[in-house]
């Protein structure tokens, strides 16, 4: 019996003193489980692609995925290398990119679309789009790259959101900064009744560079007045005495503050309530989005072409939409989807009529 004892006793030290399956022997180093799993290639991927949009660079992405001690040994092959992180984040956010621009939008209920320019380079220009549901919520569409704001842009956009199931027989409002290319092209595919609402802060910030800076307090006194009216009728009267104003001192700003001055008022024309037209009346949306974009792209010195200025810009604004709060005034877009509505059966009307008028 003692002999069984000691042989019991025996295979247990013996036991104790070989490694477990799959730890390392006696006097090696014990591997990490939790590097072990950052080193497979799709955790690695998201990794980087997370930390390169916090504007981690590729040189300081080894560092930034060890523990605050630093001491975490990484083999060669890791994949925690500049290339290594620089080809992970090419491959995720082409593929990304890729996928967000085939999105189905035909489930989405979309009153609003904001569509505004992102000046990336000299000779690189963006047009991106993002819009507002029936409850507030704020959706980036998509993005297109080009020369310039033409409208071969502004339509390659419009198309790839109508094929991915935007109806373009659905009334819905149209928010741009004053380029006439893009409401060509918005006429084009969503008719010529489609109303558009140019930005109001855009037009009033062109209005005011072009003047000496004694007439600035005094016109953008009057514009705001214009702004806050609800009756279009007198909003436009009190611009065009404005116009009229300034005349003498300055012909060429008056002509251009009567330039697309039906579509400067489209949120008056539409009755909307008045914190709901505020917030409609801008393009601060995309705004707000293209100031992600720029943080995120600061820590590009050079744009090599216009696939990676597409790929880092879509991240960007996926990137924003995590923080993107309902509209403001979420609770008075009821009035909009109304006035939609009955702008579009009004203008059915009007078309209705036009051949029997024709014929008369």
């Amino acid at each position: 019996m003692g002999q069984s004892q000691g042989k019991d006793r025996l295979s247990r030290r013996q036991g104790r003193s070989r490694a477990p399956s799959g730890s390392c022997p006696l006097g090696g180093e014990m591997p990490l489980p939790s590097w072990a799993a950052a080193v497979d290639e799709d955790l690695l991927g998201q990794w980087a692609l997370n930390l390169m949009l916090m504007n981690v660079s590729t040189r300081k992405f080894g560092g930034a995925v060890r523990l605050p001690g630093g001491d975490i040994p990484a083999e060669r092959g890791a994949g925690v290398t500049r290339s290594a992180v620089s080809r992970r984040f090419v491959a995720l956010s082409a593929e990304t990119m890729k996928a967000w621009m085939a999105a189905d939008l035909s489930a989405l209920d979309l009153l609003v679309i904001q569509i505004d320019g992102i000046h990336i380079a000299q000779d690189l220009i963006l047009l991106a789009a993002v819009s507002v549901d029936g409850n507030g919520d704020k959706h980036p569409l998509g993005v297109m790259e080009g020369a310039s704001e033409n409208a071969a842009v502004c339509q390659a956009l419009l198309d790839n959101m109508v094929g991915r199931g935007l109806d373009p027989a659905v009334c819905r409002l149209f928010i741009i900064d004053g380029s006439r290319a893009l409401s060509k092209a918005i006429r084009n595919s969503f008719g010529r009744s489609a109303p558009i609402q140019r930005c109001q802060v855009h037009k009033a910030r062109n209005i005011t560079e072009r003047l000496p800076k004694s007439l600035h307090a005094s016109v953008r006194r009057a514009l705001r007045q214009a702004w806050e009216l609800d009756d279009a009728d007198k909003a436009e009267t009190l611009i065009r005495n404005l116009a009229r104003r300034l005349e003498r001192e300055a012909p060429g700003v008056s002509a251009s503050l009567l330039e697309g001055l039906d579509e400067i008022l489209t949120v008056t024309r539409l009755r909307l309530p008045t914190e709901l037209r505020r917030s409609l009346a801008c393009t601060n949306i995309i705004e707000n989005m293209n100031g992600t974009i720029r943080r995120v792209c600061r820590n590009v010195k050079r744009w090599r072409d216009a696939a990676m200025a597409l790929r880092w810009t879509g991240a960007a604004m996926i990137e924003a939409a995590k923080g993107f709060r309902r509209l403001k005034a979420h609770n008075q877009l009821p009035s909009l989807r109304a006035a939609l509505l009955a702008h579009q059966a009004e203008c059915a009307v009007g078309a209705g009529l036009d051949p029997v008028r024709e014929a008369a």
